[in-house]
């Protein structure tokens, strides 16, 4: 499974895993929420359909975000979210792939704070970007953590002028992905 799941990774993110040699750790769960938060209505929603990879030799990552994995309390809001804002249907992923900056050590127990630098893909939008966060090492697995804001503008995502004042121009993201080592 484990092997079956790098391999799509190399293929949808482009990524080049070498599956042999290699430090190469795959997630075991993941946690990706999203908060917008205004005057008139809070909206959230959570995913713990995430896949992800490190190669603690190269430093790669990458993330895999099915979009309609996302669930929210409200049935009409995951309806809306999928059909009218990030169209899922058009856009099924969203992704980062990009470098780990520090050395995170499996050898090591402990946390430390990270960055991750590379391409993130919203909406069919690519960006660069840097986000901050923290890897905890504990036995001989990964957390990663971080919460960053993303501006919907920035990915293309239009909000109607008739909702508006519900829905953020920023939303708070936050997540979390614990990996282990493949086997």
């Amino acid at each position: 499974m484990k092997k079956s799941l790098i391999i799509i990774c190399q293929i949808v993110i482009g990524f080049n895993f070498n599956l042999n040699a290699q430090k190469i750790l795959v997630s075991k769960s993941s946690e990706i929420s999203f908060f917008s938060k205004t005057p008139v209505k809070d909206i959230d929603a959570e995913n713990k359909a995430s896949t992800a990879l490190i190669n603690l030799d190269t430093k790669d990552i990458a993330i895999k975000i099915p979009v309609k994995s996302f669930i929210f309390p409200n049935k009409l809001m995951q309806e809306h979210f999928n059909e009218n804002y990030l169209e899922t249907e058009k856009y099924p992923s969203s992704t980062f792939r990009g470098k780990i900056n520090e050395p995170i050590d499996l050898n090591k127990d402990g946390k430390i704070n990270v960055t991750a630098t590379g391409k993130i893909n919203i909406h069919g939008v690519e960006k660069t970007q840097t986000f901050k966060g923290t890897a905890t090492v504990s036995d001989k697995k990964v957390t990663l953590d971080s919460q960053f804001d993303i501006a919907l503008a920035d990915f293309k995502i239009d909000i109607p002028k008739l909702v508006f004042e519900e829905i953020a121009e920023k939303v708070k993201v936050t997540f979390k992905i614990l990996f282990e080592e493949k086997k």
